[in-house]
């Protein structure tokens, strides 16, 4: 199985991407940065809309097409609305969101060409509830969300689509954040390795079978139910 991964040097994305491998697919990373394994990757920016459509043309090409994408990228900007600056408010909005929809458009020649193929959308448990001095990114979330829901019944019977929805994770995603926006001590945070195992059996089903939305979290997730 050939797919597909953005944000797949780091975190969710590079758990997937293991897993892939592990389970003899052949993962094509799209991310800012190197994949630490020697990986099949290209770099790009997913605020750059032409660069990531250049990107996953290039990825799909190499690979002699696509068997899946899953969309693992994604950043933040904490804090209240008016002390966000806009810049970053909008990077989140770019790169969570537009970044999402331009690999899923870029892709879907590839996904469709061949049968089965499935997109896998990574949203957030703050996709599903609000949480203060996170509009950037529940905006953001709730939009992946929406496109999910809605890109589901427009390929229904063409292309699978999962939406994953994860709780906290023990990843980089909260290093660079002010001691305020970080998990504290005694939060339980889920693995990657085991959020990318639930990706990975939403991608081994049948055809004609389609898990169309998972919330993965810890037993103790404080932002849900």
């Amino acid at each position: 199985m050939k797919v597909l991964i953005t944000g797949g040097a780091s975190g969710l994305g590079a758990a997937v991407a293991r897993a892939v491998a592990d389970g003899g697919g052949r993962p094509l990373v799209l991310d800012l940065h190197p994949p630490k394994d020697d990986f099949e990757h290209v770099q790009a920016d997913l605020a750059d809309r032409a660069a990531t459509e250049r990107a996953v043309h290039e990825l799909a090409r190499g690979a002699g097409g696509l068997d899946a994408v899953v969309t693992a990228a994604g950043i933040d900007a904490c804090g209240t609305l008016g002390d966000v600056p806009a810049e970053d408010w909008e990077r989140v909005i770019s790169v969570n969101l537009l970044g999402t929809v331009a690999v899923v458009r870029s892709a879907l020649p590839y996904l469709e060409h061949g049968p089965g193929g499935r997109v896998v959308t990574v949203a957030s448990t703050l996709g599903l509830k609000a949480l203060s001095d996170a509009t950037a990114y529940c905006a953001s979330k709730f939009g992946v969300v929406g496109f999910s829901r809605a890109l589901a019944a427009e390929l229904s019977g063409r292309v699978g689509v999962t939406m994953v929805a994860p709780g906290g994770m023990d990843t980089a995603f909260f290093d660079d954040r002010t001691d305020q926006y970080k998990p504290g001590p005694d939060a339980k945070l889920n693995r990657p390795e085991d959020v990318a195992a639930t990706i990975l059996f939403a991608l081994s089903q049948p055809p004609g079978c389609e898990v169309r939305e998972m919330v993965v979290c810890p037993s103790e997730e404080p932002s849900w139910p």
